[in-house]
């Protein structure tokens, strides 16, 4: 239920200078990621199966950053306000929130998954069609929307006056257990277990009569795999504090303000899978290089 009147509440001295650092970590997040989609959207070059997929998971992080965003933008105002204040969308942000890390997790795995595919069953293109997998896409954001309702039905999210924002109590539940299982544990296990798979995979390849073309095609997928994995260690180690909240709560209760230090690494985090996802993806460097390319000789003929 949204709190209809205002109340006064404690400011820290640091709340207002935080916020200000999520708001510009998300915008830096968000405007990367819309340079990432239009690119796909708009060069050829991208319009492939594996493109499909990396767009699909920037699609989940510019859900992800724009709520979070929005979230920040919130929490600001209240504080400037000093204020404990719940407005009527506050409820739906937290949804949305687990709706979008539910989606980059799985997209990661989806990307895994593909990958997994064509160096172990390279002739089953059915598979790997696009297809198929704009079908796994549309899958997963189903499965996405729905993971999230149990939330919702139960009002497990809850308008947090401490840390200004709408989220599940850190505490042993159920639902803290569902939560924890199906958007960490799952995903990010079977992405490692795909890459230690065709680990072995590559080196039993490597120590049979393998045509060179078809090891150098495996030995790219397989370091394509490692990418996604370093992608989701990354965002393991910088969502660490969160994570350490998140057991925290299944035995005592977290720290007053812990959401609000949780969110600093996460906002950072979004920066930094922005930056790792373009160094990762050939395709986008070589389409932005292009561009740069062509701009430069545009410019050096119009000085001419």
């Amino acid at each position: 239920m949204s709190v209809n009147n205002s109340l006064s509440t404690n400011i820290e001295s640091w709340f207002i200078p935080i916020d200000i650092l999520n708001i510009i970590c998300l915008s830096s997040a968000i405007i990367l990621v819309l340079i990432y989609l239009i690119i796909i959207i708009f060069d050829k070059t991208c319009h492939t199966v594996p493109m499909l997929l990396v767009a699909n998971s920037c699609l989940a992080e510019l859900l992800l950053s724009s709520n979070i965003f929005w979230v920040a933008i919130f929490t600001l105002q209240n504080d400037l306000k000093r204020q404990a204040y719940e407005d009527p969308f506050c409820i739906f942000r937290g949804y949305i929130g687990y709706v979008a890390c539910c989606a980059q997790n799985y997209s990661y795995f989806l990307q895994a998954i593909y990958r997994y595919l064509k160096v172990i069953y390279p002739t089953r293109l059915f598979w790997q069609s696009k297809r198929v997998q704009i079908f796994l896409i549309i899958f997963v954001w189903i499965v996405s929307f729905t993971f999230a309702f149990p939330h919702i039905f139960t009002g497990a999210i809850t308008y947090l006056v401490d840390n200004q924002m709408c989220q599940m109590p850190l505490h042993f539940s159920i639902l803290a257990v569902y939560n924890t299982f199906f958007l960490y544990i799952i995903p990010m296990n079977c992405i490692i277990f795909i890459y230690f798979k065709l680990v072995r995979y590559v080196k039993k390849m490597s120590q049979h009569v393998t045509p060179a073309n078809t090891l150098i095609r495996a030995q790219r997928e397989l370091k394509m795999v490692y990418r996604i994995v370093m992608l989701v260690m990354i965002l393991v180690a910088l969502g660490f504090p969160y994570t350490i909240f998140i057991f925290m709560g299944f035995f005592t209760s977290p720290p007053k303000y812990h959401f609000r230090i949780a969110y600093i690494f996460v906002d950072v985090s979004l920066v930094f899978i922005m930056v790792i996802i373009f160094h990762s993806t050939e395709p986008l460097k070589a389409s932005v290089k292009n561009r740069i390319t062509k701009r430069q000789t545009t410019m050096i003929q119009a000085l001419r």
